[in-house]
């Protein structure tokens, strides 16, 4: 088994931080604006394709295209943006859109074959709900162990300054605050 060489948390951290805002922003404005402008002309030309269409099966094709134009361009803010709470809510549009749709379609049915249609399609959409909030969870759960971990390593560096004494003791402290960014 190979041991992994020791990495200081705060060369962890500015990696880290490094690379977050190298991912900040993933694509220019201009394409950008030019993505933006191509999902809406999209969604009018999906738009008129529905009029030819009658009853419920066109509620459902407009359904489906407003749907189709909401997850791109949920997905086009995290392509912009590369944050991980844009990419969380491409995983709710999704669920939601899924479920508009899916209750649409249900639209063509009566009675208690109806009401268990929805039903379906709420119980789908509560499912990928609750796995887009796991995700964001899981994502705080991750940021929160690693404030923790850089306070322990804080703690442990001020420890080790409190065996010295003086003039040597003051700048150990004052080097530790800066290298885990405490005041």
């Amino acid at each position: 088994m190979t041991k992994l060489p020791h990495v200081p948390a705060a060369v962890l951290c500015v990696s880290l931080l490094a690379w977050t805002a190298a991912q900040a922003q993933t694509m220019s404005k201009p394409n950008y604006k030019a993505d933006k402008a191509r999902i809406s002309e999209t969604y009018t030309a999906d738009k008129a394709a529905c009029h030819s269409q009658s009853g419920n099966a066109k509620d459902v094709c407009l359904e489906e295209a407003k749907g189709k134009e909401k997850v791109a361009r949920a997905e086009l803010e995290f392509s912009y943006s590369g944050k991980v709470t844009d990419k969380n809510k491409v995983l709710v549009v999704k669920a939601k859109v899924a479920y508009d749709i899916a209750k649409e379609k249900c639209d063509d049915l009566a009675g208690n074959a109806k009401n268990v249609c929805v039903q379906e399609a709420k119980a789908v959409e509560q499912k990928a709900l609750a796995d887009a909030k796991m995700g964001k969870e899981i994502g705080e759960a991750k940021k929160d162990a690693a404030a923790e971990k850089m306070d322990a390593d804080y703690k442990v560096a001020i420890e080790k300054c409190d065996a010295l004494a003086g003039d040597a003791k003051a700048n150990c402290v004052t080097a530790a605050k800066g290298k885990f960014g405490k005041k």
